[in-house]
C-alpha cells in the first residue's frame, strides 16, 4: 500500500497531474503500447522515477522496452539525481571497493539512508561497502572475516576516515549486513562459521569487533535455535561463553 502524492510534468507547454495511484494503474493496463508507452523516453524515465521503488520491479515487467530502461543507466542517472541531487557531485574514490553502475549507485545511497546508522548523513561509500560484504558473505566459499573487515577498513582510511571511525563504520555495516541476510539454512551455516573462527589479533582499527561478534552469537541464540542439534547448540554456547561474560538468559537453553 503506498499514498497518492500528486505527481506532474509538463509537456508542449500543458501541466499533467495524476496520483501515484492512478499513474501506477495506468502503467500497469498500458502495457507499454499505449498512449504512455509511446511518450518520449525522457518523459517515459520522468514518470517511472517518481514511483516508490518498491514498485519498480513490477514496473520494469510491462514490457521489453521498459525492462531495457531499468537495465541501463539513463534511468538510475534521472532517479539519483531527483532523490539525492548531490550525490552527482561526488568524485570517484580510492580503494579496493569501486563505485560501480549507476544502478549500484543507486542501491548504494539507498542502503546508506535506510540499513546503515552513519550519523544522519547519506554516506554513499557505507552503501557501496554495505553491498561489497553482503555479496562476499553470500559467497559460496565466505572469505575469512579478518580478510573482509581488513578489505573495509582500508577502504575507509584511503577514503580520509581515522582509525576509530573506519572501525566505527566498519562494525555499524557488518551489524547491518547481519541483521538483513535471510533467515534460512545457509545463514544459519555462515553464523555458525563466523562464531567459529579463531579470533585474530590484529592491531586496531584491525581488530575484531566486540559488538559484532555479539550480533553473530544473538543471532544463533534467538533467531536460528531451532536450527541446532543438541550437540552444535552447546559447543557454540561454550564458544560463547568463552568469549562473554556473563551471557544473557536468552541465549540459554535448547
Amino acid at each position: 500500500m503506498f499514498i497518492c502524492i500528486p505527481c506532474c510534468w509538463t509537456e508542449n507547454g500543458n501541466t499533467n497531474t495524476w496520483s501515484f495511484c492512478s499513474l501506477f494503474d495506468s502503467l500497469m493496463t498500458d502495457r507499454g503500447d499505449g498512449p504512455i508507452g509511446s511518450l518520449p523516453e525522457h518523459l517515459l524515465v520522468e514518470i517511472l522515477t517518481r514511483l516508490p521503488t518498491h514498485e519498480w520491479v513490477q514496473t520494469s515487467c510491462v514490457s521489453k522496452h521498459w525492462a531495457s530502461m531499468f537495465r541501463g543507466e539513463y534511468l538510475w542517472q534521472t532517479a539519483i539525481a531527483r532523490k539525492w541531487p548531490s550525490a552527482g557531485f561526488r568524485k570517484r574514490w580510492p580503494g579496493p571497493i569501486p563505485r560501480g553502475s549507476a544502478r549500484r549507485r543507486f542501491q548504494a545511497l539507498y542502503v546508506s539512508e535506510n540499513l546503515v546508522p552513519s550519523g544522519g548523513k547519506i554516506d554513499e561509500l557505507v552503501g557501496h561497502t554495505y553491498l561489497y560484504l553482503k555479496e562476499q558473505l553470500e559467497r559460496l566459499a565466505v572469505p575469512p572475516s579478518s580478510i573482509l573487515h581488513g578489505t573495509i577498513i582500508d577502504q575507509f582510511i584511503a577514503c580520509g576516515r581515522t582509525g576509530e571511525k573506519a572501525h566505527e563504520l566498519a562494525s555499524n555495516i557488518w551489524i547491518a549486513v547481519i541483521d538483513n541476510l535471510e533467515e534460512n539454512q545457509q545463514t544459519f551455516m555462515l553464523l555458525k562459521h563466523l562464531a567459529q573462527e579463531g579470533d585474530f589479533f590484529l592491531p586496531f582499527p584491525y581488530s575484531r569487533s566486540y559488538k559484532v561478534l555479539w550480533r553473530v552469537f544473538d543471532k544463533l541464540f534467538t533467531d536460528f535455535r531451532d536450527c541446532f542439534s543438541g550437540g552444535d547448540y552447546h559447543e557454540a554456547l561454550a564458544g560463547a561463553k568463552s568469549r562473554f561474560q556473563p551471557v544473557p538468559s536468552s541465549w540459554l537453553g535448547h
